[in-house]
């Protein structure tokens, strides 16, 4: 169980008309995102996916022959399943996101942001989850574009009771957060998070990270504000 919370944490998503998630690789926004995006899509919010690399650097799936294509139509096929309405995916290099000048990275985000006509960015936490940089890079371009739209930034997190479990076990490095530096504490059903997550293949099999994470965080996601919303921005 999750410890007490030192603040009252909000069971329930934030009301958005239309949501953008920014991330850099294909399987973010299911691995990561997918029961938030399953959530909001069934309260009603569109949704839509900027994803800026193929993700062709993975160590999984690497016996492919072109893997950035193999995970652009998972991608696709994820983004299905979790009735995401619109799906962009760049040309940046996987593993190399920090090269891309900042002013690129945030126009292609002011862009999709103001086609989907969004109030609401969606993105992984600071220091990027799992500490990639291509993670930390797109959640700072995220920033830095809804910072110019005037947009809140809504980030997923992990709570430190997750993440202290996985360092110790898998000697790995995800950042997690105290409850006092989380905002919502919410109940989700992942039904169609664990349908998107079966559509990437290359990186769902023989993924133990990825299930022991997710069985740490039973029925529970927490997320934490960026940048707050003014009053007006965010529908009622």
């Amino acid at each position: 169980m999750m410890e007490t919370p030192t603040k009252r944490l909000l069971e329930k998503l934030p009301d958005a008309r239309s949501v953008l998630v920014v991330c850099a690789h294909p399987d973010d926004e299911s691995f990561g995102l997918g029961a938030a995006l399953a959530t909001l899509g069934e309260s009603g919010s569109s949704t839509a996916v900027l994803c800026f690399t193929h993700g062709e650097a993975s160590t999984l799936g690497s016996d492919s022959s072109d893997l950035g294509r193999v995970r652009a139509g998972e991608l696709a096929a994820a983004a299905s399943e979790l009735g995401v309405g619109y799906v962009e995916l760049l040309e940046y290099g996987d593993g190399r996101l920090a090269e891309g000048r900042m002013d690129e990275l945030t126009g292609s985000i002011r862009r999709a942001a103001e086609r989907a006509m969004v109030d609401l960015l969606l993105v992984f936490d600071e220091g990027g989850i799992t500490g990639h940089p291509d993670h930390c890079r797109a959640t700072e371009a995220g920033i830095t574009a809804a910072r110019e739209l005037d947009l809140p930034v809504l980030a997923w997190a992990l709570p430190r009771r997750v993440t202290d479990v996985l360092n110790s076990e898998f000697s790995a490095g995800f950042v997690g957060r105290r409850d006092d530096e989380l905002d919502y504490f919410v109940t989700v059903e992942r039904t169609r998070q664990r349908r998107a997550i079966d559509q990437h293949t290359s990186q769902a099999t023989d993924n133990p990270v990825l299930s022991r994470r997710l069985e740490l965080q039973g029925d529970r996601e927490v997320f934490r504000w960026l940048s707050r919303p003014r009053e007006a921005t965010m529908c009622q």
